[in-house]
Formats: C-alpha cells, structure tokens, sequence
C-alpha cells in the first residue's frame, strides 16, 4: 500500500460528517480536520499501513515526521488533536478495539501574548475620535464608542449593543451582558460619563425627529438602520482603522480587542488587582487574566531595553561602583 486506502478516506468522510452533525463544527474546523487526517492516512499508506493497524508508535513517528519537516508547533498541535479525536471516533464506532491516541502529549502551543497600545497612543485615538471632521453626530458617537471602550475594557460586541436605557440617569456604572447572558457591572470614568452625556443628548434629539418622520423608536445607544437595529461590530471596526491612521498608528494592529487589551494592562501597571480586572473583563477564569502580568513584564523588559539613555552604548544600567547597598 503506497497511498492511503478508500476505506480510510471513507473512515474520515464518516468522522467529518460525524462532526458537523453531532457537534456542529465550523466549516474551517472541518476543512482543517479533513486536510490533517488526509495527510496522516497518506503517511500511513506510504508505509503500508491504514488507521486501522496504526499504533502509538506510528502516530509517534508521524508527529516527528512532522517536526523533521519543520511544521510550526501549533499546526504540529492541532495535527494531533485531529488525529485524538479520529481515533476516538474510530473506537467509538468499533473501528478499533483501542485508541491508540489517547495518552499521546504534544507540542502544545507557544504562548502568544496579546498585543496592546500605550497611553499616549490611546490618546491619540481618543484625540483622533475628538477631531472628527464628519459632522457633529459622528464626532459625538466616535468619541463616546471610545472613550467607553477604554473606560470599561468592553468587548466591541457587547458596546455596540449595549441599551439606550443602560445610560440614562448619568450613571457611574453600567450593566453590560456579556457572554454566555451573563451580566457584569462596569464602572465609567468622568470622560467617558461627559462623553456618554454628550452623545445621548445628540442622539435623543436625532431619535426625536425620527420619530416624528415615522420611525420607530430605537432601544438602542448606537442605532442604526441596518438589520441588528444598532452599529455593527463591522461598523465599528471601520471607524477605529480611520481614526488610527488619523493618530498616526497602523490600522493593522488597532483593534478594539487591543484596546480591551490596554485596558487591561495599564490598569494592572497602575497597581489594580487582578481578580479586580478578572471581574471588569467577565472573565470566567482568573487564568485568562493572569496573561496580562506576561504583558506588563514585556513592555517593561522592552523599556529597560530600547528606552534606557545607557541602552543605546552598550553599557549595563547598574555600571557604577558597588557601594553596599
């Protein structure tokens, strides 16, 4: 056998329908799971062997295989979990008597901290948003969606939808539901309160002669016309890109999950406690929020680094005498 057999790749259109149906996979997922599992039954069949006889070490030999050819840690990770959840598959179905994946470690995946931006350069968003050229409306609603993403740390999906009812009364806090329905409590900053005041009366009497023209009234804080009834997270993604190439960033790397990201990380630089920014963020599990202390010891290695006046000559930061202390 030089090529995989029509029963294994039988055995993996099974799987992948299997998928779909049972567990409701994404089309990427899927895509990802058939080109993985394609190319370890080729492996196999390039050694006369089928997924069936396949043991330990022939999944072993594949992920060295692997490596040997130079493939990224994380596809090496995600080749495996394919093949962990083929071969549970396969056993479930009685394919197999055993699954010869199941107590197989991998390469895991390299830790990927999250990027973020400095102060000054989120000033300069906010800057951008307060300059806004287009029209009272637009610059009114560009820096109230600014000054509230980074005031309360948002995800962009739960501040474009937030209620018109959430902001009435100048509140100090606000209820955002976050995912999985559940609610949190976020406190405003007095920019983002003077921002949030500004736009509301903008948009109340925007709302006004909506309504008098017909249109029904929205319950939401950043309406719009289109299906969802309020500004889509497209939307809004549209709007940071011409404001930080209005500040002078690149569109490329501002999101608004780098602006939950700064949130995060300078409130931690300033000394708040993590399970405090755990609850600010809804995170379900502390560990999630613990990658910022990685972030934090980044930018001040980065610092030390490229920013202190001895970095540039060479010399180490602590050259002069030791005098005890």
């Amino acid at each position: 056998m030089d090529a995989p057999s029509d029963d294994d790749l039988r055995r993996i259109a099974a799987f992948l329908e299997a998928r779909a149906a049972e567990a409701g996979a994404a089309r990427n997922t899927l895509l990802a799971y058939g080109r993985d599992l394609r190319d370890f039954v080729a492996w196999l069949g390039r050694r006369g062997c089928s997924v069936t006889d396949a043991g330990r070490a022939e999944i072993e030999a594949y992920l060295v295989g692997c490596d040997a050819a130079g493939l990224a840690r994380a596809t090496r990770a995600r080749r495996l979990a394919s093949i962990r959840q083929f071969y549970r598959f396969a056993l479930e179905e009685g394919w197999r008597p055993d699954d010869p994946a199941q107590r197989l470690s991998g390469p895991g995946r390299a830790p990927r901290l999250p990027r973020t931006l400095g102060v000054a350069e989120v000033e300069g968003l906010i800057g951008a948003a307060r300059a806004d050229r287009r029209g009272e409306g637009e610059r009114l609603r560009a820096t109230c969606l600014m000054e509230l993403l980074y005031a309360t740390g948002m995800r962009v999906s739960e501040l474009v939808a937030l209620p018109v009812a959430a902001a009435r009364g100048d509140p100090r806090m606000i209820l955002v539901r976050g995912k999985g329905g559940k609610e949190r409590m976020v406190p405003l900053s007095s920019p983002a309160r003077a921002a949030l005041s500004a736009w509301l009366a903008w948009r109340d009497s925007a709302e006004t002669a909506a309504r008098a023209g017909g249109r029904p009234a929205s319950r939401f804080l950043f309406p719009s016309r289109g299906a969802a009834g309020h500004l889509t997270r497209q939307g809004f993604f549209a709007l940071l890109r011409t404001l930080a190439t209005e500040a002078g960033l690149d569109p490329a790397v501002v999101t608004p999950h780098v602006l939950r990201h700064a949130f995060a990380t300078h409130l931690l630089a300033n000394g708040a406690d993590l399970r405090v920014i755990q609850a600010l963020l809804g995170h379900a599990d502390l560990a999630t929020t613990e990658i910022y202390t990685h972030v934090l010891d980044a930018r001040l290695r980065e610092l030390v680094l490229n920013r202190h006046p001895l970095a540039e000559s060479g010399q180490p930061a602590c050259s002069g005498p030791d005098d005890g202390r």
